[in-house]
């Protein structure tokens, strides 16, 4: 672990929520900044002179005019989908006959599993993605793959065994019993070892029978440090799928409710076509949903309600999410981008400083993990981005004619990509520098 470090740049911090209470009293930014880092820890943020006059005999790094911002947080992700992004022409349930259930079949081979986890996170961390909810295959041999790649990182990083016990092909489905001892078995090998989080995964509703849902929601209640992670609501042929299978449910969401499977901790992904009722108790609950922009536009899903959810008296948890491979890119400007584009199509402007923050804080949060990541303050996890604010050409240019912090955010999310990451730290240990 590093010891003691200094890093110097621009600072970029939340006090608060920019949905909440706008992003001028959200956000504060040093313009001359430092982070001091202490065996994996931040002890202080803020102006440079104080943060020096603190860290007595501490080395220190300097970023020049580079914005340091805690690393991103992707709250919804497949690894195993990732040899099969860009996949042409079908919405979500030909996706998953076409591509998804096929690649998911290799995944019982350990090799196979690991290489895969190797690259999808060095992927990761090259577009200054840092923490990750992830979902693995049915096998555990997936799992197992996954957590020793990001333990041999030091990331902290949320994952589980798929649960599958119906509509699905035969190589890929477990059962009542073998889903829950397999995922027992990996929540005792692997949950809060190293900085792992497990996330107790059914894929959705449609593929679990209700038995196994409720076998899903005996092991959250088991286990209650560990996350729940499904999908809701992302297509209208699922929905009205669901509605069959479940005719006693109110709605989609209710099945989850039903089977104990909502509550802090619960991340939903999609959540487009929800009713008054949904919302109201997915906010109740606790529960969060995670944000796909890129995969609800590729795959022809729909547009997500982010005024509707977020910019209200009374939000419900949201944070954003890559969804690869569903999902386009690993690249939180275009995730955040893609979700400026949406959220225009629905008549709404989603300000940079809020877009930052669900990329950061509002996963975090969605992973109840915001008090150590997805901010920059004393006591949290040192896992950090630094971004070049003139990473290309054309940025630099944008980057002259910007007046103000947010000119400067929204350029980045509009233009930027992988090259503007030009250094990593996770847990204060620099993992990528260019």
């Amino acid at each position: 672990m590093t010891e003691s470090l200094v890093l110097k740049g621009q600072i970029l911090t939340f006090s608060d929520d920019p949905f909440a209470v706008g992003p001028e009293a959200a956000v504060t930014h040093h313009s001359d900044g430092a982070v001091w880092i202490e065996d994996g820890l931040i002890r202080a943020v803020g102006a440079k002179p104080e943060v020096l006059s603190q860290a007595q005999g501490a080395s220190i790094v300097d970023h020049g005019n580079c914005l340091i911002t805690a690393g991103f947080v992707d709250c919804h992700a497949h690894y195993p989908q990732l040899p099969i992004i860009a996949s042409y022409g079908t919405q979500l349930l030909e996706w998953l006959e076409k591509y998804t259930f096929p690649i998911e079949s290799t995944f019982g081979n350990t090799t196979y599993s690991r290489e895969v986890a190797d690259f999808f996170l060095e992927e990761c961390l090259r577009n200054g993605i840092t923490t990750s909810c992830v979902y693995a295959t049915v096998h555990p041999e997936s799992v197992d793959a996954f957590f020793e790649a990001s333990i041999a990182r030091g990331l902290r990083m949320a994952c589980g065994k798929v649960l599958m016990d119906r509509n699905a092909p035969e190589a890929l489905t477990d059962t009542e019993q073998s889903g829950y001892d397999q995922t027992k078995a990996l929540i005792e090998k692997w949950h809060g070892v190293g900085r792992n989080v497990y996330a107790i995964s059914p894929r959705f509703a449609l593929t679990s029978t209700p038995a196994q849902l409720e076998v899903a929601g005996a092991l959250w209640r088991e286990h209650p440090g560990t996350l729940m992670q499904t999908h809701l609501s992302e297509n209208p042929k699922e929905i009205n799928w669901v509605a069959e299978l479940f005719p006693d449910a109110p709605d989609y969401f209710g099945v989850y409710e039903t089977f104990g499977l909502s509550g802090p901790g619960a991340i939903f992904g999609h959540a487009i076509y929800l009713t008054k009722r949904e919302r109201t108790a997915i906010r109740d609950s606790g529960s969060a949903i995670a944000h796909c922009p890129t995969s609800n536009t590729f795959i022809g899903s729909g547009l997500f309600d982010m005024e509707g959810l977020r910019d209200i008296d009374q939000p419900v948890s949201v944070g954003l999410a890559t969804d690869v491979a569903g999902g386009t890119s690993l690249s939180m400007f275009a995730t955040m981008r893609s979700a400026y584009e949406v959220a225009q199509l629905k008549g709404y402007s989603l300000h940079p400083a809020k877009a930052w923050y669900l990329a950061t804080v509002g996963s975090a949060r969605a992973m109840r993990l915001e008090d150590r990541i997805g901010n920059l303050a004393p006591g949290m996890e040192a896992d950090i981005a630094v971004i070049d604010l003139t990473s290309t050409p054309l940025i630099e240019r944008r980057m002259a004619g910007a007046e103000s912090l947010w000119d400067a955010l929204f350029a980045q999310i509009i233009l930027a990509d992988d090259r503007a990451v030009r250094s990593v730290y996770v847990a204060g240990n620099s993992v990528k520098s260019t």
